[in-house]
């Protein structure tokens, strides 16, 4: 007896963004950028993560925004790993500008300067990443993807996997701060094997 595989699910209709229909599971970052004036921007963003098993990172930004012109500029940004304590302060990342064009909540962050890149991170951040602009990607429907080259990585002692350590208790004394789009977060702790087939190879 077979049962209609589409019983349970759901047509949506494609002429409308769907993302918003549902839960997505996305890391939360924060991209620094350098403003033409010399303050430092800083933006969360979820749309991101490695874009190769090579030392590339990108994420989706919208071109009117002024990570997008920052880094078209500059060819540089930074990224930061926040965690789960930090979720008000990456939120304040997303305040509105003020009338003159300033994000006045950045100032109050607590930042700490990039070595190889004119930028900032986001103080005790898990991960905190230093890129060179690689290419940007265009008119990927009203985004675009900007790629970076890595060219610093600094990884907090307590996340780094190593071999007297089990990658479990790595994750769960270092928990991940993900987002769930749209409009929330979780923390994972628990994490298990995948089950890769005998000779799988990447």
């Amino acid at each position: 007896m077979t049962t209609d595989a589409y019983a349970d699910l759901v047509s949506l209709r494609t002429d409308l963004p769907i993302w918003d229909r549902f839960f997505t599971v996305a890391p939360l970052v924060v991209i620094g950028t350098r403003e033409a004036g010399g303050e430092d921007d800083l933006a969360p963003k979820h749309m991101a993560g490695p874009m190769s098993w090579d030392n590339y990172f990108g994420f989706v930004c919208a071109p009117s925004h002024s990570t997008y012109v920052n880094i078209r500029r500059d060819k540089a940004f930074t990224v930061s790993y926040p965690r789960q304590s930090q979720v008000v302060l990456t939120s304040l990342a997303a305040s509105p500008r003020c009338a003159d064009g300033s994000k006045s909540a950045i100032q109050g962050l607590p930042t700490f300067p990039a070595r190889e890149i004119e930028g900032v991170f986001l103080r005790d951040s898990q991960l905190c990443l230093e890129c060179r602009l690689d290419r940007i990607v265009d008119e990927v429907g009203p985004n675009s993807l900007i790629i970076g080259k890595v060219v610093a990585v600094y990884v907090h002692r307590d996340a780094l996997r190593t071999k007297n350590r089990y990658d479990a208790d790595v994750v769960a004394d270092q928990p991940l701060l993900v987002y769930l789009h749209p409009g929330r977060f979780a923390e994972i702790r628990d994490s298990r094997r995948f089950p890769f087939p005998a000779g799988f190879k990447r």
